[in-house]
């Protein structure tokens, strides 16, 4: 009889003799193999075959957030218990074994797995973890309208970054009987990711060979979807892998300093403030490493010098030996200003 209940409660479809009332099912998801379950779940809505609605989109999207928090958490508890708190200083046992605390973000998480548990985790894979978090808010508090091709390149990339992080931070650690348990769905999760990123790489591929031939300098990374679809032009820009358009206030948002009034550097062309310097284009042109989204031009990095009163990039005046302080219009402007009112 013990080893019927045993078997049930592992999950197993086991013989009961007539009678025999074992009590209700048992949740047994330890957070290794609770992950993992999620993660199952996220190629399945991802699929093709078995998903790809908007509804699917949105559960691949809850789901994906649930498995990066239970597995980046369960690293965490490995590295040691308080971690997990939202303040490890007011962790205690009672809290932690009644589970009435309040835990740490993905982005804390994130932070403390880098900086204490020396684990590799590159800027892309944080900042597409947080574009995710960003994602999962929006659906379940106010409703989330997106492009879908735009989440799933996105899921895409966590979901590589979630299986590399099992495969070399968590699954060594598992107990045998556990390794044993997830090995199955471990195998689907990987097939899964295979094929979404067959998908991303076959419409990249086709969008390379039409819409984006010939324009390989002007055509560089989307911010929201991260694939080089995205063709910039004076002012605007679309990306043809997720067909969002963009303003250039938007792109140097994305990718400035996060400053919506002043996102990047001034252009000391059109004096717009949306001079990048992180801007990445399929083909370079040389050194023309700075690039104004606003009036399409394009500058080598010992072209201009730091302003030195404002730091904002200003061409090099002509006779400049590398000696001289270099001064934007503006600043040369108001010191005249200030000078004449002496």
């Amino acid at each position: 009889m013990e080893s019927v209940k045993s078997a049930a409660l592992a999950g197993q479809r086991s013989y009961v003799p007539p009678g025999l009332r074992l009590g209700p099912p048992q949740l047994d998801f330890p957070p290794v193999p609770n992950g993992v379950d999620y993660l199952l779940s996220v190629v399945h809505h991802l699929n093709e075959d078995t998903g790809g609605s908007p509804r699917d989109i949105k559960y691949a999207v809850l789901h994906l957030q649930a498995a990066a928090e239970v597995l980046l958490k369960a690293r965490l508890l490995r590295e040691h218990w308080t971690l997990v708190f939202k303040d490890p200083g007011a962790a205690t046992r009672k809290k932690k074994d009644d589970f009435s605390f309040e835990s740490c973000t993905t982005t804390e998480a994130v932070t403390r797995l880098r900086n204490i548990a020396h684990i590799a985790i590159t800027d892309a894979e944080a900042k597409a973890l947080k574009d995710l978090t960003r994602d999962r808010n929006a659906l379940q508090h106010y409703g989330l309208t997106h492009n879908a091709r735009a989440v799933e390149a996105r899921a895409a990339v966590v979901l590589d970054f979630l299986v590399r992080f099992l495969d070399e931070s968590l699954l060594p650690e598992l107990h045998e009987e556990e390794r044993t348990r997830i090995r199955r769905p471990m195998d689907e999760v990987r097939s899964g990711l295979t094929a979404i990123e067959a998908f991303v790489d076959e419409r990249m591929k086709r969008l390379r060979g039409s819409e984006l031939k010939g324009a390989e300098s002007t055509t560089a990374q989307c911010p929201d979807c991260n694939q080089l679809a995205l063709r910039v032009a004076p002012d605007e820009a679309r990306c043809h892998f997720c067909a969002r358009d963009w303003t250039a206030r938007q792109i140097a948002y994305e990718l400035g300093d996060g400053d919506p009034d002043n996102p990047c550097n001034e252009c000391p062309g059109c004096h717009a403030p949306t001079l990048l310097d992180s801007i990445v284009f399929v083909d370079p042109i040389g050194d023309k490493d700075l690039y104004c989204v606003t009036c399409a031009t394009r500058y080598a990095l010992d072209e201009l010098g730091n302003c030195a009163a404002c730091g904002c990039y200003w061409p090099h005046e002509g006779d400049d030996d590398g000696t001289r302080q270099t001064l934007c219009g503006m600043c040369q402007d108001q010191i005249r200003r200030e000078e004449e009112m002496l």
